[in-house]
């Protein structure tokens, strides 16, 4: 069978391979990173559940992270574009899954980015000291019970997230992740050295990293499942698009294990930096959603210097939300230029304003439109949430992954991973692994998520 011939590439290309790497470092580090995997494994007993999230990030996050790569470095198109020169038909589907999750997720994930906004803000403005202790547990709910301070934080962040896709794949995507991350990682290992030298330290470490396995259970096997396919931003386009702009001298396998171990580095000096404080001032390591905006901040105003560690943490939060915002909305943005042939101006503008508009009703969620189900008991946020979560994210991963293992040739693929004189000799375990095992495990994070198992 032939190999489908491309079209030469009339598209932004990454400067370098490290600025490929930071940009999909950026893309996968977000709030799941640091607000996500700290309370779900505080859920699920700790040491256990890192073990199984690290083993799934090696046998479905890795592989699947390469074949989105193999696709979008092959055609250099956006999703849609991608399948429908590869195979055509039904396939293109796979591609509007992810252009669609891109859209929805950075709708309602702006407002809550817009929390770690505002968060900021507050601790900029010296919220968290401890003159001001008593405040603290009411901040959330008033930051809720106002929709116009959610909009303005909404429209602060998705503003800051249009103007660095305006500036393109190099002077945009490519130079504001090589500034954030450094930063980030910065930060993030500032704090973690903190908390291994507290009080709760060696308390926090072994909570971390020795395994209970009393303490897990099937359901904490599944979360660490969904968990390792959704904090590498797969399923949803993000890593195909940026694959799209790698040059043919890139070397994908050690791309694609950068970023995943870049990211696993991340959520793991997340756990690190917050379970030490959680265990100094007493709190419980299972402290659920509220771990980041209720938790921590009451913790903070405890602290010796409290405040500034605010500042750093949110800070922190931000950046990790603003680089995977920025990916999303380029999935999006992308087809657009690729397909429509949009200007990139007309495209990022457009798209931009129509997410933000569409995230209007997530805002609102907790207050003028609280009395507002879309599904079910669930206000607008939740549902929106809950169809990304379950059904978008999980089918797209499952179907990329069949695509990539089954539809896709061996030659193809090979040929692909191969180019730039690479000698990828895990090939025949890559293989082996996306076409049969990685399909069934994410089939049953699918399954479960949808609630059939």
């Amino acid at each position: 069978m032939p190999i489908p011939q491309r079209s030469k590439p009339q598209r932004g290309l990454w400067s370098s391979r490290l600025g490929f790497v930071m940009a999909s470092a950026g893309s996968a580090v977000g709030l799941g990173n640091i607000w996500k995997f700290p309370y779900i494994t505080g859920m699920h007993g700790g040491g256990a559940f890192v073990l199984f999230y690290i083993f799934c990030i090696l046998v479905v996050g890795i592989p699947l992270m390469l074949g989105e790569m193999v696709i979008g470095r092959h055609t250099h198109k956006n999703p849609v574009g991608a399948f429908k020169s590869l195979k055509g038909g039904a396939w293109t589907a796979v591609g509007w899954l992810g252009v669609i999750a891109g859209f929805v997720i950075l709708s309602y994930y702006g407002v809550v980015a817009g929390w770690a906004v505002d968060y900021l803000w507050l601790a900029l403005r010296g919220a968290f000291g401890s003159q001001h202790a008593s405040k603290v547990p009411e901040l959330f709910t008033e930051l809720l019970s106002s929709d116009l301070r959610q909009l303005f934080w909404q429209a602060v962040f998705m503003a800051s997230a249009i103007g660095i896709v305006l500036g393109g794949v190099r002077k945009g995507l490519e130079r504001a992740n090589k500034i954030m991350m450094p930063i980030l990682f910065l930060i993030l290992v500032f704090l973690a050295g903190y908390g291994i030298f507290s009080p709760g330290g060696p308390a926090a470490l072994h909570f971390l990293f020795y395994p209970d396995w009393s303490k897990f259970d099937s359901r904490g096997m599944l979360e660490a499942l969904g968990q390792a396919l959704f904090s590498l931003s797969l399923g949803m386009g993000a890593m195909l698009t940026y694959g799209s702009y790698a040059d043919e001298k890139t070397n994908l396998p050690t791309a694609a294990f950068s970023v995943s171990f870049m990211d696993t580095c991340v959520a793991l000096l997340s756990g690190i930096a917050i379970f030490p404080i959680v265990f100094t001032y007493g709190m419980l390591p299972a402290g659920g959603p509220g771990l980041v905006f209720k938790t921590l901040p009451i913790v903070f105003t405890r602290m010796p210097a409290g405040n500034m560690f605010a500042v750093l943490f949110f800070l922190l939060l931000v950046f990790a939300a603003l680089s995977s915002a920025i990916s999303l909305l380029e999935v999006v943005v992308s087809y657009y230029c690729d397909e429509q042939k949009w200007s990139r101006h007309k495209a990022t503008l457009l798209i931009g304003f129509f997410i933000f508009l569409f995230g209007v009703p997530s805002a609102l969620s907790n207050n003028l439109l609280k009395e507002f189900h879309l599904i079910g008991d669930r206000n607008f946020l939740d549902s929106v949430d809950f169809l990304a979560s379950n059904y978008l994210l999980p089918l797209g991963g499952l179907l990329i992954t069949v695509f990539t293992g089954w539809v896709l040739t061996t030659r193809l693929a090979k040929e692909e991973i191969e180019k730039g004189a690479v000698r990828f000799h895990f090939y025949p375990v890559w293989h082996f692994l996306i076409k049969y095992i990685s399909p069934v495990l994410v089939a049953i994070v699918f399954l479960h998520t949808v609630g059939l198992l």
